[in-house]
């Protein structure tokens, strides 16, 4: 490629101009009118679309379906609440079910096409990041991306055919989400000036958050006023949309794009010259199953997203069961830790690169002191909620806190690996969401387990959250311990150690 040989005369010219080089750095990160932040608010874009096309069926199934069970509250002094929930549920039910068409799906069934967009997302991550890392992240983030949209246009249509093509959808989808998930950190390996990184990084990953935000909130809405199709329609709409802005405006590095001014290209090819970048065939298997910095974040992972996952599945139960929150304010007070964790990413990811830019801290010790802020708080605050139940400020209080906080480790130890090896970033990252799928296989089932064997939940949700807290705290521990921000001698181009 010819960027290759851009690449290696800036390389080779950094060290003559360092101070005028330096010189030319700040006016070229005043501000955020650039490429590389255009990229991350098109990633953002990218991000929020597959939230939102993750969790379209959780809400729109309550509509599709022509009979629903609501769990009795065994507690007699709410019994009437829940009896008025119960019933305006019904009136909104009724209502939605009058705009489209309802199926006749058993629970079993429901839960198979629920469960079915991860089908397929064990087997994907590690591949999609390794062809990501080798080919590049432009077609594999974009196709993923289409594809995923273009299933959700069709839901409606497989929904009417029936269940069988509506589960092959799903599994179809969860891989192509995985590619725009895993991909996408590959491009960032080229893109993002190491003091940038935290910032460009988060304000990708906020979009997430603030898709899961958006769906919770209008979601029901539009399946009460529209029809549940709309969902799909709307959802899918947007990340066609999406699609037009990244395959003509986003490419896999500084060199190749021809928008880009030759000052800002300089400045991150000149910011990235000592850090070796370029991908290579071969994987350093048996040094990667041999590197402690390496399990500290693949335990850190596991760790911090059996909590977050726990959130995802069982904020909207929790407030509905326990607060009695009717649907319409049930969906509002379910998204509002979520909005509140997407500015909080965005926050966190700014105040880390300010304090590296500066030389406040040193990178590793942002790291752990991000991570440990993080996990600390956010399982500080779910660790009360079972004792401060009676009270819904006091409770939404701790639910926002807690995502407000957890939302530091995207600062932290959830982006630490494009530190120690950034030419294997794509791979690593997808091995990294493996360990994230399994968390998030198990927390909300175990969840289900402590929840049910309680009969009146107190005690049940009060495990929960104690286990959350106790293995969030466990995996901060161990990446205290063993985490570094150098990159590692296995990560070098000179390493020999391959598969």
């Amino acid at each position: 490629m010819a960027t290759m040989a851009d690449e290696k005369m800036a390389g080779e010219n950094s060290p003559i101009d360092d101070d005028s080089h330096r010189a030319k750095e700040p006016s070229c990160r005043k501000g955020f009118c650039s490429v590389r932040h255009g990229l991350a608010l098109i990633l953002h874009l990218c991000n929020f679309s597959i939230y939102t096309q993750q969790m379209n069926l959780s809400i729109a199934i309550t509509a599709m379906v022509n009979h629903t069970e609501a769990s009795s509250q065994p507690n007699s002094s709410t019994e009437q609440t829940s009896m008025d929930s119960l019933g305006s549920w019904n009136e909104t039910l009724k209502e939605a079910k009058a705009l489209a068409p309802v199926y006749d799906w058993n629970p079993e069934i429901q839960g198979v096409l629920l469960s079915s967009l991860n089908y397929g997302s064990f087997l994907a991550p590690i591949p999609t990041g390794y062809v990501a890392g080798i080919f590049g992240a432009k077609y594999v983030v974009g196709v993923g991306l289409f594809v995923s949209s273009v299933l959700t246009l069709f839901f409606p249509l497989a929904a009417d055919v029936g269940v069988a093509l509506l589960i092959v959808f799903r599994v179809i989808q969860g891989i192509a989400q995985v590619m725009v998930l895993t991909g996408q950190y590959s491009i960032w390996v080229r893109w993002a000036p190491p003091l940038e990184r935290s910032q460009l990084t988060t304000i990708a990953g906020s979009g997430s958050m603030l898709g899961t935000f958006i769906v919770l909130l209008v979601g029901g809405l539009l399946c009460q006023t529209m029809g549940w199709p709309y969902i799909f329609y709307i959802f899918g709409g947007i990340g066609c949309a999406c699609c037009l802005l990244w395959f003509p405006l986003v490419y896999n590095d500084p060199g190749s794009h021809p928008f880009i001014s030759t000052s800002e290209k300089r400045f991150i090819v000149c910011s990235l010259a000592q850090q070796d970048c370029s991908p290579g065939w071969s994987l350093p298997i048996k040094a990667m199953i041999k590197s402690l910095p390496l399990w500290a974040i693949v335990v850190s992972y596991f760790c911090e997203y059996w909590l977050f996952n726990t959130i995802m599945a069982y904020t909207p139960t929790y407030i509905s069961s326990v607060l009695q929150a009717s649907p319409k304010d049930s969906g509002i007070l379910s998204a509002l830790p979520f909005i509140v964790g997407c500015i909080c990413i965005v926050l966190g990811g700014l105040l880390a690169d300010f304090l590296l830019s500066r030389k406040i801290l040193r990178l590793i010790t942002i790291r752990k002191v991000f991570t440990a802020t993080g996990v600390f708080f956010s399982s500080m605050f779910l660790v009360p909620l079972p004792w401060v139940r009676s009270s819904q400020g006091a409770t939404m209080a701790f639910l926002v806190l807690s995502a407000a906080s957890s939302s530091f480790c995207e600062s932290g130890a959830l982006v630490n690996f494009l530190d120690i090896a950034p030419r294997y970033a794509g791979f690593l990252k997808g091995l990294l969401q493996i360990f994230a799928h399994i968390a998030g296989a198990i927390s909300p089932t175990i969840a289900g387990v402590f929840i049910s064997q309680d009969s009146n939940a107190e005690f049940g949700w009060r495990n929960v959250f104690l286990v959350a807290a106790a293995i969030d705290i466990v995996g901060l521990i161990f990446y205290l311990i063993f985490a570094q921000a150098e990159v590692q001698d296995w990560a070098k181009e000179q390493a020999l150690t391959h598969f």
